[in-house]
């Protein structure tokens, strides 16, 4: 398998089930932010992402925030969900993977990292060797840098 494919795709993020998840042997989900949980730098939580995150609680999946964004936007973001963060990730690394494991106390075989980018979240996923979970982006950026890479994700996906 190409480290830029996917283990896994769904179409949002809420579309990942508990039940799911287990099959996997996944218990830990690390969460990208911008067009995973929400649109592009938008603060708002929607509802179905809530819902998702409560049922996923309940189910006793573990769930972290994992973004290359600042610290700024990401940590209120993942205060209102009440989960834990790690900001300026430096997703394709994997150090921030390494980071969420420790203190979430998982096994890598326990852990998806969810996202919407194949050269940052699943690169970084695969390259961790931990499950990656590709969602197809809540909306398309209108910035010249992300229509190019967006471009380059749907040739890699062809293959």
């Amino acid at each position: 398998m190409s480290v830029l494919m996917p283990k896994h795709r769904f179409k949002r993020v809420w579309e990942i089930q508990p039940e799911w998840l287990e099959a996997q042997g996944i218990t830990a989900l690390l969460l990208d932010v911008d067009n995973t949980l929400t649109t592009h730098d938008n603060p708002v939580v929607p509802d179905a992402v809530t819902q998702w995150i409560a049922d996923m609680k309940q189910a006793g999946v573990a769930l972290y925030v994992l973004s290359n964004n600042k610290r700024q936007r990401v940590e209120p973001f993942a205060e209102k969900l009440g989960l834990g963060c790690i900001s300026r990730a430096a997703k394709p690394l994997t150090a921030g993977v390494r980071r969420a494991q420790k203190r979430l106390q998982v096994e890598k075989g326990q852990i998806g990292v969810v996202g919407d980018q194949i050269f940052t979240d699943i690169l970084c996923a695969n390259l961790a060797h931990v499950h990656s979970i590709l969602v197809e982006p809540m909306e398309m950026e209108p910035f010249l840098f992300f229509k190019f890479k967006r471009f380059l994700e749907r040739l890699v996906l062809r293959k």
